[in-house]
């Protein structure tokens, strides 16, 4: 006779444990390695093993139910029995995806993004991701996702996506309760451009969400997207591309040639970025002061050479910035408005001393 304690195996299927206890209709609960009570037909168990050479092993006995609690039935407390993991034809070969979602694509130019790891395979993925800082790695999100499900793991407001410029992402795959083929460890660095988040036609239709979304491939039918590989040389060339990358884009400049050559530089903001959605008046004045600044220390050593930076008149806020600047961090450098008559009034000339 099977009692409380008692080691028991299934009879139909793989898989046994401990018994727990019984309900009606001669059922019997058996609690499995992972803690898990499943209801099994008595007739479909039979015991393996008893503890002490047959002797029942110690059971604790029942609790009282409260006074008020004369209905109390031990089988009626909740099974916590868990379907297995439905696996899907083709999922054996690895898929994986961080993808970004507009929290409200109404408000494209301002709105938050939440980030979900997509996990499209058969196996569950235990994942960590990286982000780089001070030539280090710091730990942004972990977790553990079942497989063939999305889950959400961070919001991102749109100040905060220049922190992400590369996004190392580690994981390894597995799966419970069955025999499975062992995949690789997943080692991958993805690379981000802050501007495709302004840039609605980057978000494209997709078989995970019903909204649009911007997708970074981990791993697609097994095959990792960009490799991470631990090597010094390549960890300096990488930190000096890194480097690279945060220089400003090459402004474009306009001179006269000539016994005295002039750099023009025009700083309308529609001359410096490709956009300025998602950009306060604030942000972009202060990318434009950073190439006034940027400008004067290219042609620093070079003494007499003159740049005339094209502000435009608007508000003036742009021009007495600049001016502000001159006359405080410049002092030794001469400045003055630049011709009228090729220029307007919205332009100022600056002579290197």
């Amino acid at each position: 006779m099977i009692k409380i304690g008692d080691k028991v195996r299934f009879l139909n299927e793989t898989g046994g444990g401990r018994v727990t206890g019984f309900k009606k209709g001669n059922i019997v609960l058996v609690e499995d390695e992972d803690g898990f009570e499943i209801p099994v037909l008595i007739s479909n168990v039979v015991a393996v093993e008893s503890d002490d050479y047959g002797t029942p092993k110690p059971v604790a006995p029942p609790q009282k139910p409260a006074d008020n609690d004369e209905d109390y039935d031990p089988a009626d407390r909740e099974v916590t029995f868990k379907a297995p993991v439905e696996e899907r034809k083709g999922g054996d070969k690895l898929s994986a995806y961080l993808a970004f979602v507009p929290a409200n694509a109404k408000e494209f130019t301002t709105t938050s993004f939440d980030c979900y790891f997509v996990n499209d395979s058969n196996y569950y993925l235990r994942y960590v991701c990286l982000r780089a800082e001070n030539g280090n790695a710091q730990l942004w999100r972990e977790g553990e996702t079942e497989p063939n499900t999305k889950e959400l793991i961070a919001g991102i407001r749109r100040e905060e996506l220049n922190d992400f410029d590369r996004l190392t992402v580690q994981a390894i795959a597995y799966k419970r309760g069955k025999p499975y083929i062992p995949k690789p460890v997943i080692n991958v660095q993805l690379r981000f451009e802050a501007v495709k988040f302004y840039k609605l036609h980057t978000f494209a239709e997709n078989d995970f969400f019903e909204q649009p979304a911007l997708l970074y491939t981990i791993v697609e039918n097994d095959i990792h997207v960009r490799p991470l590989v631990v090597d010094p040389k390549e960890l300096q060339k990488e930190m000096m591309a890194k480097r690279a990358d945060a220089e400003p884009k090459k402004i474009k400049e306009v001179r006269r040639k000539g016994k005295d050559e002039v750099v023009v530089i025009d700083l309308h903001a529609g001359e410096l970025l490709e956009t300025t959605a998602g950009m306060s008046n604030g942000d972009i004045l202060n990318y434009q002061l950073k190439v006034f600044n940027d400008t004067l220390a290219e042609y620093g050593a070079k003494k007499g050479q003159k740049i005339i930076f094209i502000h435009g008149k608007g508000e003036g806020v742009l021009r007495r910035s600049i001016i502000n600047q001159l006359n405080y961090k410049y002092k030794k450098y001469q400045y003055q408005d630049a011709s009228f008559a090729e220029y307007g009034y919205g332009a100022t000339q600056v002579t290197i001393k």
